[in-house]
């Protein structure tokens, strides 16, 4: 039977657990038993996303990676042993669908959102324009991670059709490998949409 390949990546406060084939599905947790729970927890919001694709259901954990400050941070940070072997092509074109789904996702619930949502404790936090705003230079930083730099006045569906060919292509010059670069990308948007939802 198949099985759900993660992969931990722990920083001193701070773990996140990775779904390894399935970009943006990828959760934090205070500890690897807390970040693995909360990485099943999202299943079905992640199924949301993917629509008409099944997850395997048991998970394997099939290594660790040590964190930094980013990852303590908030956000997951590391390059595992995993990405130096070149995905093939075809696994490759279908997770930069799936990242395609996590933008279209993202799309559908930012113009579905109020434009004002509700604060932290303390007034923080941007409103819905706001978050569009980072994701998007978000987006602009990471391509020139894959070696393409763009400039400010390209639109964000160009912007968004040069990171797919540059995972494709995979750039002599890039900072990232695609393999570790579709995910962070894919949770980013993710992570960012669901924000959205759970503060509309």
């Amino acid at each position: 039977m198949e099985k759900l390949r993660v992969y931990l990546e722990e920083g001193k406060r701070t773990t996140f657990a990775v779904a390894l084939e399935w970009p943006g599905w990828c959760r934090p947790g205070k500890g690897d038993q807390a970040a693995l729970e909360a990485l099943e927890d999202y299943r079905a919001r992640y199924l949301e996303v993917i629509a008409g694709s099944e997850l395997p259901e048991q998970i394997e954990v099939v290594g660790r990676v040590t964190g930094n400050s980013t990852t303590d941070f908030g956000a997951p940070d590391a390059i595992g042993p995993w990405d130096d072997s070149p995905l093939e092509a075809h696994e490759m074109r279908r997770q930069a669908a799936v990242l395609a789904a996590c933008w279209s996702y993202f799309d559908a619930t930012a113009a579905a959102a109020p434009a004002e949502l509700r604060k932290g404790p303390r007034g923080g936090g941007r409103d819905t324009a706001g978050i569009i705003s980072h994701v998007r230079e978000a987006e602009r930083a990471y391509s020139s991670k894959l070696g393409r730099r763009l400039p400010r006045t390209t639109s964000w569906a160009e912007q968004r059709s040069a990171i797919i060919q540059s995972l494709l292509s995979r750039a002599e010059d890039a900072k990232w490998p695609p393999e570790y670069a579709i995910r962070r990308i894919a949770w980013h948007v993710l992570d960012h949409a669901w924000e959205i939802q759970d503060k509309s």
